[in-house]
């Protein structure tokens, strides 16, 4: 009850600042910006060494700016980046636009040839006795690559651009995603479906439930398409820890667009914890080009179906969310701080530990879940590895209007799972940090954050 009343409470003091931004007068304008955000050889991947480099990873976004207030959305190319590491990133990019830090939204795309960023949970682990020997995050690193965004961010301000249009559409994706957790029918769930699964019979599962549509917002002056904005609900990996560096399928799309059309574009994952490409997936580089044309095709139907209408004004609301940290057996603190201490675990475990702790020692600090609103166009931006279920509800909850969803923000609470997984079983609410009556805190906030 003390989350729930938290957020029902913060909710009500954002929506004053909210409608401030809403009376701005001035022409809404936009800028884009993109910078490399490759760790060096050596540091950490998802678990292995980087070894080498087949794409550089970026992070890339948009500035918007109404006359009174910037407002900035970031994808960048990691896997996650969790807790303090997260807050530092988007209080740079912040201090680079000149705005406050609830007004800058930063997720991950959440590649697993791409790293995995949190330097206090990095610097609890040096601290134990025999410390993992793979450990390379730290606090020097997060500020080096939060800088490089920033001043991306801040160069960019110099070529803000007038926007008049909005444009959005949508267009079936041809059989990329799958439902990773597939139902047995004893009120249990099979082994997860990952993203490459060796077991013929769980990898012919049916395709399960997803959210079959890509959805694309288009920023434009006249009929000029300035940027691009794409969102899908997938887990976006083909293989991975093999020691390369790369955006995978949806990085080659993106930027294969990009070259093609010759608008800036940038991708963000749907809430997609519970959404791999397992079925249709033998790890292979034929697999992967498969589904990068799939993805581009469907990024161009979207953008062939577009309906283009005046912008409207910026309207952003931010709503604090507060979730109660697991404490059930097997999740204590005190088997975590034991996990992480203990030499004989692999390093995944020792790491996973780590950042549960660093996170339940900052739960009294709510994560923002914002939306950005121009006209009837919505996008939601949410935290952790969230269920494709909210990405669903939120979309319910303006059935008549465009909304979108971004999942891969601060990564701290880890998996966001519905109340009913729990007790179904599996990785995803094993892996969760939070307790199953998140799940109802998750859609207040949600809607608070779409509320008129």
């Amino acid at each position: 009850m003390r989350y729930l009343l938290t957020a029902i409470l913060s909710g009500l003091l954002v929506c004053t600042s909210s409608q401030a931004s809403a009376d701005a007068t001035s022409a809404a304008r936009v800028a884009t910006f993109s910078c490399d955000v490759t760790p060096p050889l050596g540091h950490r991947l998802t678990v292995e060494p980087l070894k080498s480099v087949e794409h550089p990873l970026a992070a890339k976004g948009i500035v918007l700016d109404d006359g009174s207030t910037r407002y900035v959305l970031c994808a960048i190319d990691w896997c996650i980046v969790s807790n303090h590491s997260y807050r530092r990133i988007r209080d740079k990019i912040a201090a680079a636009a000149g705005t406050d830090a609830r007004h800058v939204c930063v997720q991950t795309v959440h590649q697993h040839t791409a790293p995995v960023i949190d330097a206090d949970a990095a610097e609890l682990l040096r601290k134990t006795k025999n410390p993992p020997k793979l450990l390379s995050t730290t606090a020097e690193f997060v500020d080096q690559i939060a800088d490089r965004i920033a001043a991306a961010v801040k160069e960019s301000l110099g070529r803000l651009e007038p926007f008049d249009t909005i444009g959005t559409g949508q267009a079936k994706v041809d059989r990329i995603a799958s439902a990773r957790r597939m139902p047995r029918g004893d009120g249990r769930v099979f082994p997860p479906r990952y993203s490459f699964t060796k077991d013929p019979k769980i990898r012919t599962l049916p395709e399960g439930q997803i959210d079959p549509f890509l959805r694309t917002i288009t920023l434009a002056k006249g009929d000029k398409p300035l940027v691009r904005l794409h969102y899908y609900a997938v887990h976006p990996q083909t293989w991975y820890r093999d020691g390369r560096a790369s955006f995978d399928f949806v990085g080659l799309a993106r930027q294969a667009l990009e070259k093609k059309e010759g608008v800036f574009q940038v991708y963000f994952t749907g809430c997609a914890g519970n959404v791999t490409v397992g079925k249709y997936n033998d790890a292979t580089p034929a697999s992967r080009d498969r589904f990068m044309e799939r993805l581009q095709n469907a990024m161009e139907a979207a953008i062939a179906a577009t309906k283009y209408v005046p912008a409207g004004k910026i309207q952003w609301r931010s709503v604090p969310l507060s979730l109660p940290i697991r404490d059930d057996k097997g999740h204590a603190q005190a088997e975590f701080h034991a996990l992480a201490a203990n030499a004989k675990a692999k390093d995944q475990m020792r790491g996973l530990a780590a950042r549960r702790i660093v996170y339940a020692n900052r739960s009294d600090q709510p994560i923002d879940v914002s939306t950005l609103r121009i006209g009837n166009v919505s996008i939601v931006h949410l935290p952790g590895e969230p269920f494709l279920e909210f990405q669903l509800y939120a979309q319910q909850l303006r059935p008549d209007e465009f909304v979108a969803v971004a999942g891969y923000g601060d990564g701290g609470p880890c998996y966001l799972c519905t109340e009913a997984s729990y007790a179904e079983g599996g990785y995803e609410p094993w892996a969760s940090g939070v307790k199953p009556e998140s799940e109802t805190i998750i859609r207040n906030v949600i809607r608070q954050a779409l509320a008129d």
